[in-house]
């Protein structure tokens, strides 16, 4: 049986000299001789994504903070904006009328109000979306942690409410920085709640 399988061998040894001396270049036979061009495929990970741009008249604390979370790994860079508070819209006031009863309810007049300014509470907003399906994996209290960082290490530090125990498992969380709100957010609560004023 081993003598039979011998010639057989010799038979495709012959065989494969044979292929080999008859090409005469240096390349073998399944390289091509003018490589062919390769398709451009981007990865998501590489990604150029560019950040949009601050307005001039925003304060420098919020500049700063945008360049800061522009780093973060968890954030999705292109739905990093900073844009001014959009102003309440304007409904019919109430009338006027005068607290009524032993306890004294029922009554319109309460005085001033925050609400009674054109911007609301806020004048600024920054609205910092994660990467999809990081959002239950702890991406939205980790830029709150970094968020409440930056804005605490600043010289002077800004003035923060305390830190909520609270969970965040709705995608959402803010952070009231006094003049301004810092809305960290997954895509559906983007598109949930801040639909009508957000480009998408």
């Amino acid at each position: 049986m081993l003598s039979r399988s011998r010639p057989l061998f010799r038979h495709c040894s012959t065989q494969l000299r044979a292929l080999s001396s008859a090409s005469s270049s240096s390349t073998p036979w399944f390289v091509d001789q003018e490589p062919l061009p390769r398709p451009t495929v981007q990865s998501p990970l590489s990604k150029a994504s560019t950040v949009p741009p601050v307005p001039k008249d925003a304060p420098q604390v919020l500049r700063d903070l945008q360049s800061q979370l522009a780093q973060s790994p968890h954030l999705d860079v292109s739905k990093l904006v900073v844009c001014r508070a959009v102003p309440p819209p304007s409904a019919e006031p109430l009338p006027e009328r005068l607290p009524q009863g032993k306890r004294r309810r029922g009554g319109t007049i309460a005085g001033e109000s925050t609400y009674d300014s054109l911007n609301g509470i806020w004048s600024w907003f920054v609205f910092a979306q994660v990467k999809e399906g990081t959002e239950g994996r702890g991406a939205v209290e980790s830029v709150v942690r970094q968020v409440r960082k930056s804005l605490l290490t600043r010289i002077p530090p800004v003035t923060l409410p305390p830190k909520s125990r609270r969970q965040m498992g709705s995608g959402w969380a803010m952070v009231d920085g006094g003049n301004f709100a810092i809305h960290v957010l997954s895509k559906e609560a983007r598109e949930k709640y801040f639909s009508d004023t957000l480009p998408q």
